[in-house]
């Protein structure tokens, strides 16, 4: 007895989502569970990194799940803890970026992400799933002949086919609110990105939770990430097609003349038009060390001594802005010569947030080592030899462990959450400062991975705290290791 179409009954709101949510679908189909012995419910998951997956052939799937109808005759599923395992940090700049005008060939020639000159596409961010549901049971016809009547096989005909869903390194907290749809779409819930996507009012975020105002040294390197459409239509409300960058003096006049970077294939990012339509992330160096790789309006202004701080927002291709305004403040040398340390971190969006701590910092060197007992003298020889530096108790490996305790100096409120994400990062490194590099350098040297030691965070405000500091302690996590004897 033939079947009708499987039912998706409820499905995320929103086709883009971070895949740290409830990412839940509801497929009924009350053919097979009132008439069919041994029902299930499969979804056939097909996930691509570049393009919409094509349900119809197998090159994409990444496997299929199955469950019992519940007792109200529907299968529910919840695909997050299948779909995170897709979605990664992406570490490296891919090609068509540049990192001070050698473009990234990988994997021949490949630079840390954060170094980057201008662009840079992301790899392991951002995937894109569609998913087909369908039913087995007992003795059904796979549509290409009829099958043994006691095996529990696929029906024909039943299948349904979910929207092309963009999902990305990104993560939800228990205050982000979740919206619920109405009418035909009232059982569908999820988080609404309008705010991190480029609008025509110019409100529009990077994807960060740091403050509009940052804080660098002139060295120091770092990205911003935004999300951006390809294919016919707008985003939203707006469109990323370049980025403008302004120079101003202490007292807030413009310097120099504006920068504008196109987003382009030349620049490290696509920008083009085609049929399919999807959406994708980008990354742009924004930091000083960044815009020093590449930019003689900035190198020209920095030498002046004139650069107070600078500005960076998002513009469609008609000059018109769609995000809001950043401004980073380019910090004095302290008088105290305290060193600078800068890190990054993997934030609640799944791309990275940077501070320099530029305060006191102290760094801790701990050591761990094998000993062995040597026997003075010579006992292998013709004759016997007191040699004054054999005997007693030798390390054979020396292990050294650094450990760093920094501050930072008096902040704003708004600057919390930004610490509270790199308390509670998976991913966080050190950063160093933009430097002359040798002849086919491997540009090992700039990130060194680090790990949280600091197990506490107190959250301050103005009112309880009145000033704002916190101290921070991270622990180097590849060991030194010393000559083996």
């Amino acid at each position: 007895m033939p079947v009708s179409n499987s039912i998706i009954e409820q499905n995320p709101l929103y086709v883009q989502m971070p895949v740290g949510q409830e990412v839940i679908f509801v497929v009924s189909n009350q053919d097979a569970v009132s008439n069919q012995t041994k029902v299930k419910f499969c979804a056939e998951v097909h996930i691509s990194v570049q393009n919409q997956p094509n349900p119809s052939v197998s090159d994409d799937i990444i496997g299929t799940f199955k469950t019992t109808p519940n007792n109200a005759g529907v299968g529910i599923f919840d695909f997050r803890s299948i779909v995170e395992n897709y979605v990664k940090a992406d570490n490296m700049a891919q090609t068509y970026s540049s990192y001070k005008g050698t473009q990234t060939l990988n994997p021949t020639v490949t630079h840390p992400l954060h170094l980057i000159d201008k662009y840079s596409m992301n790899q392991n961010a951002i995937k894109f799933m569609v998913i087909v549901f369908y039913v087995e049971f007992l003795g059904a016809d796979d549509g290409v002949n009829a099958v043994d009547p006691n095996i529990v096989t696929r029906a024909a005909g039943t299948d349904a086919i979910s929207n092309l869903f963009t999902l990305f390194n990104g993560y939800l907290k228990y205050t982000d609110s979740l919206t619920m749809g109405t009418g035909l779409t009232a059982n569908n819930f999820g988080y609404d990105l309008t705010d991190l996507q480029p609008t025509s009012g110019a409100t529009g975020s990077f994807l960060s939770n740091a403050p509009l105002t940052q804080y660098a040294n002139e060295d120091d390197y770092g990205t911003l990430a935004f999300l951006v459409k390809t294919g016919s239509g707008n985003f939203v409300n707006g469109y990323i097609d370049e980025i403008n960058i302004q120079c101003y003096n202490a007292a807030g006049t413009p310097i120099g003349a504006l920068i504008t970077v196109d987003r382009t294939l030349a620049n490290g990012a696509y920008n083009y038009w085609s049929a399919n339509t999807f959406i994708d992330l980008i990354y742009f160096g924004c930091f000083p060390a960044n815009l020093q790789n590449w930019s003689t309006i900035f190198q020209t202004q920095l030498a002046t001594g004139n650069l107070d701080h600078y500005s960076v927002r998002g513009s469609n291709s008609a000059g018109g802005d769609v995000t809001q305004r950043y401004v980073i403040n380019v910090n004095c040398p302290d008088g105290r010569d305290y060193e600078s340390i800068r890190l990054c971190w993997l934030n609640q969006w799944g791309v990275w947030d940077y501070y320099t701590f530029t305060k006191k910092s102290i760094k801790t060197l701990s050591t761990k080592g094998t000993t062995y007992t040597q026997l003075q003298g010579t006992w292998n020889n013709s004759v016997y030899n007191v040699d004054s530096y054999k005997g007693g108790k030798k390390s054979f490996r020396v292990n050294t462990t650094e450990k760093i305790k920094m501050n930072t100096g008096f902040l704003a409120e708004e600057e919390n959450v930004m610490f509270e994400e790199l308390m509670n990062s998976p991913e966080v490194y050190q950063l160093q400062g933009y430097q002359t590099d040798a002849t086919n350098a491997s540009l090992n040297q700039y990130v060194t991975p680090v790990r949280v030691a600091s197990t506490s965070f107190i959250t301050k405000t103005i009112a309880n705290d009145r000033l704002i500091q916190y101290t921070f302690e991270v622990e180097k996590t590849k060991t030194l290791r010393t000559q083996a004897v």
